[in-house]
């Protein structure tokens, strides 16, 4: 029970990744702010499945690419739990749909950008008041933002590195404070995303061509967030961890 009495945001907390990493920090005993834009039935599954073994959830809607919703969003937490806060995973993003650049327009740029990028901007600075010393923020970034992404992906790749860049520079900005911050970059890791994005075939051939042979599972990103986040990893920061099966070294 290493995070017992920390509280913990994580935005798109209810489903895929963000659920995963929403269950193993409560399994470590934190307590947990799930938030969601428009899932709400698999956000309040991810709630109940916590409160069914004895944790703390609170259910928090915000479009964080909204800044007066990411404000009600912290509000809510500090008027439940008190005006710290401990830990904030950024795992709110999404491709959208995939363009390539002759097809797509300033507007669906704006939109990719603001949904993986701003939105992080957005909430990080919101919880910043309320983080001390001792506190963490994992942003959650890509491979894409490493390699370019697939076809198609060259906005939601973008926005993936910029976050990776990001990450390092608030490390170095927080870090006299006491303020951890680093990201990870997942690979194929088996969720909605790809089921909506990917097509099988290719799906199987990035499988087979990763060292591991396999895809990877959301719970073992989970594993690598409550790392970053644990004393553990107390001389991290700034760091952008691959986990990618070793199919991209950087």
């Amino acid at each position: 029970m290493r995070f017992k009495n920390k509280i913990a945001i994580v935005t798109g907390g209810g489903r895929d990744i963000g659920k995963s990493i929403s269950l193993r920090l409560a399994s470590e005993g934190a307590t947990v702010v799930i938030n969601y834009r428009s899932d709400e039935a698999s956000a309040q599954a991810t709630a109940d499945a916590i409160t069914a073994v004895g944790g703390t959830a609170l259910l928090q809607r915000a479009d964080v690419t909204d800044a007066n919703q990411v404000a009600a969003l912290v509000a809510a937490t500090t008027d439940t739990f008190g005006a710290h806060i401990d830990f904030l995973v950024n795992c709110a993003g999404g491709m959208i749909a995939r363009k390539t650049l002759a097809e797509m327009d300033a507007d669906f740029f704006d939109q990719v950008m603001s949904l993986n990028f701003r939105s992080a901007f957005l909430v990080t600075k919101a919880v910043l008041p309320h983080l001390g010393r001792g506190s963490a923020i994992v942003n959650l970034a890509s491979l894409a933002g490493r390699d370019g992404g697939g076809p198609g992906a060259s906005v939601y790749a973008a926005a993936k590195g910029a976050l990776m860049t990001i990450t390092r520079g608030w490390a170095k900005e927080l870090g006299p404070q006491g303020i951890r911050v680093n990201a990870l970059c997942p690979g194929l890791i088996g969720t909605s995303f790809h089921d909506i994005f990917s097509k099988p075939e290719g799906r199987a051939a990035v499988a087979g061509n990763t060292p591991l042979r396999r895809e990877g599972h959301p719970d073992e990103v989970a594993a690598a967030v409550a790392y970053l986040l644990s004393e553990d990893a107390a001389f991290l920061t700034g760091v952008n961890l691959d986990i990618n099966g070793g199919l991209f070294f950087s």
